[in-house]
């Protein structure tokens, strides 16, 4: 099962928050201190919140390969990362710009995507040809910028099972349309920002690119495991179904091979067994003391 261990999180910088002053009075019981002014995150509670997500990720993905989780960071530090983890485990991703009412009002972005696919035909069928200098410069800027903002949600042709959230602070938007619309959110919450509305709570440091991407990397391996889960719980059906009707055929001289997979450890609901929590390598005390080079990791405005 997809873990994250408490090394990982120290290294990547996930304990350090914001400045004191910048605090969220709500995210108290996940701060563990305060040291040389920045808050620092109780890394046992994002370890343990961090496991719970990835496993309701899992599940959710394991029950139904059809089921889609959109990936949301706009900032600068989460854009390169939510692109090519949701691109590695082939979902959805909204990284430069949260277009108001994209889940609310899905049937009018659904129309600005049909346009974007009807210009990106126009260039192979032929038709950009017929028209003049001037019209083809003014249809690629509106190409250009329909590609930026829809490149990642394209294919996506129903609302998402599943948002994850890098800074719901800065995508209040995206977590209020969710709650709207009662779609599970699993988000980063760093010290600055409320947890409100979260059905799944990662405390941690939003803003260091490590940190980011291990957050990012993590739900996507949870969703590539869904997927394996799910088809080979599929295989496994399907194999003891044929074994079954080959033995309740009399004249059937032998039963049908079952499908690799059938006794495996997967139950019957296509989840896997919980794992036992590794030995915590680190505490939050060891890990307080912010060095030079991890300092640079924490935001500040």
């Amino acid at each position: 099962m997809v873990s994250v261990t408490m090394k990982e999180l120290l290294e990547a910088g996930v304990h350090f928050g914001h400045q004191v002053r910048r605090w969220n009075p709500k995210m108290k019981e996940y701060i563990f201190g305060e040291r040389n002014g920045i808050y620092i995150i109780d890394l046992q509670k994002t370890q343990r919140m961090f496991r719970e997500a990835i496993g309701f990720v899992t599940n959710l993905i394991a029950e139904d390969k059809g089921k889609t989780v959109l990936f949301v960071g706009t900032k600068r530090q989460a854009q390169d990362a939510i692109r090519e983890e949701s691109e590695k485990c082939g979902q959805y991703y909204v990284n430069q710009r949260w277009l108001g009412g994209l889940l609310t009002n899905f049937q009018t972005v659904q129309k600005s995507i049909k346009r974007l696919k009807d210009l990106e035909a126009m260039q192979t069928d032929g038709r950009y040809e017929k028209l003049t200098k001037k019209e083809r410069i003014k249809l690629d800027r509106e190409r250009e910028s329909l590609n930026k903002n829809l490149s990642g949600i394209k294919s996506m042709t129903r609302l998402p099972d599943c948002v994850f959230i890098i800074d719901v602070k800065k995508e209040e938007i995206a977590v209020a349309e969710a709650n709207r619309l009662g779609i599970p959110i699993v988000a980063v919450v760093d010290t600055n920002c409320s947890p409100e509305g979260i059905d799944y709570v990662i405390p941690g440091n939003d803003d260091a690119l490590r940190a980011v991407r291990l957050f990012a990397s993590r739900i996507s391996d949870a969703i590539v495991e869904g997927n394996q889960i799910a088809t080979e719980g599929g295989v496994a059906a399907e194999g003891s179904a044929d074994a079954g009707a080959a033995a309740a055929t009399p004249e059937t001289p032998s039963a049908e091979p079952i499908a690799p997979g059938t006794s495996g450890g997967i139950n019957s609901e296509g989840a896997q067994p919980e794992s036992t929590a590794s030995q915590l390598e680190a505490s939050p005390e060891t890990g307080a003391a912010p060095d030079e080079s991890a300092e640079s990791v924490v935001a500040a405005s």
